[in-house]
């Protein structure tokens, strides 16, 4: 059954939750300034390869915390300017709580929230439940790019397509996205990065090293595309038929 938590406990079992996640984690706070815990929670996780994303709806990024995250491979930011909810979930736990992902509030602010164990059978429909609005949340986001001078919003289009007389079909922009960052650039399965990307991959040039966006739709591929393979294989029939790969 789910369990209410007040101020501290929140903070533990958000902590819990980050260092005991599988493959998902999905952190949503409309606040983004790190303590340094939770800082090394996620420089934790990102050593083990694991993908976290992190949704968030206010930007207070001092230069400091804007080079930790760049440097955090496995964390893709997302950015909703209409988010006031907060919400904590891996594959098994979820913290639903007026708790911000904000040292302050962690350290002065009276919260309280639930605590849903998806292995419990009387959790099991409520988590669910509220999974599915995360996954909408997730999904009506935009990826968020920090660069060396300022945050970059960057709005993923839809593909455009048109058929010919011959009936074959071609993409009119020959949009693609960047396979780290989301970005959209050209459409390219030989350059699936961008400039920027390139060099941080180059520093090593791993062409199997897992990366976080599909090339072809933009969308989260969870560390199954790479420079060796930058088009999930659910899309790859279609980018053949639109690129005549």
């Amino acid at each position: 059954m789910a369990k209410f938590i007040n101020t501290r406990k929140a903070v533990s079992e958000i902590e819990e939750l980050i260092k005991n996640a599988g493959e998902r984690l999905i952190l949503i706070s409309p606040y983004l300034k790190l303590s340094k815990d939770f800082k090394e929670l996620l420089t934790y996780r990102n050593g083990k390869d694991k993908i976290t994303t992190v949704i968030f709806g206010k930007q207070e990024l001092n230069p400091d915390e804007m080079k930790f995250l760049q440097g955090l491979r496995f964390v893709i930011l997302k950015y909703n300017e209409d988010l006031h909810a907060k919400c904590y979930v891996n594959d098994n736990k979820m913290v639903i709580t007026s708790l911000n992902l904000y040292e302050f509030s962690m350290a002065n602010n009276k919260e309280m929230g639930v605590l849903i164990d998806k292995n419990d059978p009387a959790d099991t429909p409520l988590f669910e439940d509220a999974f599915n609005e995360v996954e909408y949340i997730t999904a009506t986001s935009q990826n968020f790019e920090l660069n060396s001078t300022k945050p970059t919003y960057v709005k993923q289009e839809n593909i455009k397509i048109t058929k010919n007389k011959s009936n074959s079909v071609e993409n009119k922009k020959h949009n693609g996205f960047c396979i780290r960052t989301g970005v959209e650039i050209p459409f390219n399965i030989e350059k699936p990065l961008s400039y920027d990307a390139y060099k941080r991959w180059n520093e090593y040039g791993d062409p199997d090293y897992p990366e976080k966006f599909c090339h072809f739709s933009g969308e989260p591929s969870n560390g199954d595309t790479s420079v060796n393979r930058p088009i999930l294989n659910k899309n790859w029939k279609r980018a053949k038929e639109i690129f005549n790969l």
